[in-house]
């Protein structure tokens, strides 16, 4: 393998164990096991483990925000924008979430995955702060403060499917992809149901 092919290699390796073992316990021996090399080699292409978890992660939170913003910018009007983006947002796989959730527990502890994490979420209040301007400005949607509100709505996003896969027998997927919807109408005052509001599929 030439230098790039070895540090794709490598990522994927620690991709693999962190969906096993989530991030706190992916170590550099750990990931040189899945490679079947050694872990000097691991070290001569990452400096740091903290390094190599910042860049694992961001590879995988990215493709999450990507799969969103294409089916987003498939949609004409804000509001079936909108939509979409709760649409793609909730799905039964939480892998994606799970390594969120391990990424906000890590973030203090780990500088490069807290700059990277952080980096993340702005870009995801960014698109929704996209929908949310061309709905103001439209006339389809209103609010005082499109940065607040996007901020607002995506916390509680946030904030439900991080209940759901750490307490999914208590509140369900459905529940919380509802749950936002409706937060989100409330916020823009859109009429019920605006946001395809459902309580089950």
């Amino acid at each position: 393998m030439n230098p790039e092919e070895r540090r794709t290699a490598i990522v994927a390796a620690t991709r693999a164990v962190m969906a096993r073992r989530g991030i706190a316990s992916t170590t550099v021996r750990d990931v040189a096991a899945e490679l079947g090399t050694s872990s000097g080699l691991i070290h001569h292409y990452y400096a740091s483990m903290d390094e190599l978890l910042a860049e694992a992660f961001e590879q995988v939170a990215r493709e999450d925000l990507e799969r969103v913003c294409g089916a987003v910018d498939a949609v004409d009007d804000a509001i079936g924008r909108l939509r979409t983006f709760f649409d793609v947002y909730a799905r039964d796989d939480d892998q994606g979430m799970q390594v969120w959730l391990d990424a906000w527990s890590e973030a203090a502890r780990r500088p490069p995955l807290q700059r990277i994490s952080r980096r993340l979420n702005e870009e995801w209040q960014a698109l929704l702060a996209s929908i949310i301007g061309q709905g103001v400005a439209d006339g389809s949607m209103a609010c005082d403060d499109v940065d607040a509100v996007s901020w607002r709505i995506l916390s509680l996003l946030d904030g439900l499917a991080l209940q759901v896969v750490a307490h999914g027998d208590v509140i369900s997927i459905h529940e919380a992809d509802a749950w936002a919807r409706a937060g989100a109408e409330r916020e823009l005052g859109l009429p019920s149901g605006a946001l395809g509001l459902t309580l089950a599929r």
